[in-house]
């Protein structure tokens, strides 16, 4: 069975009374994951990024801020 190291980045209230948690997961085999946990009431959603999807989806964000703050 393979280790996984699990680091818990972050936490935050979202609006209509959601929260994220993010981990950054590390596997023996060297596989790297994000991992967002989005909590709504009783339901949970969890998404596992790769380093290239988190960064195509950090530039998203960032980009809708930009765009926001003009």
């Amino acid at each position: 069975m393979s280790e996984e190291k699990i680091v818990e980045r972050a936490n935050h209230d979202l609006p209509y009374g959601r929260s994220l948690n993010i981990k950054d997961l590390s596997f023996e085999s060297g596989m790297e994951i994000l991992r967002l946990t989005i909590r709504e009431g009783k339901r949970f959603t969890i998404v596992d990024l790769d380093k290239e999807s988190a960064e195509k989806i950090c530039n998203d964000i960032s980009n809708w801020i930009d765009e926001k703050t003009r």
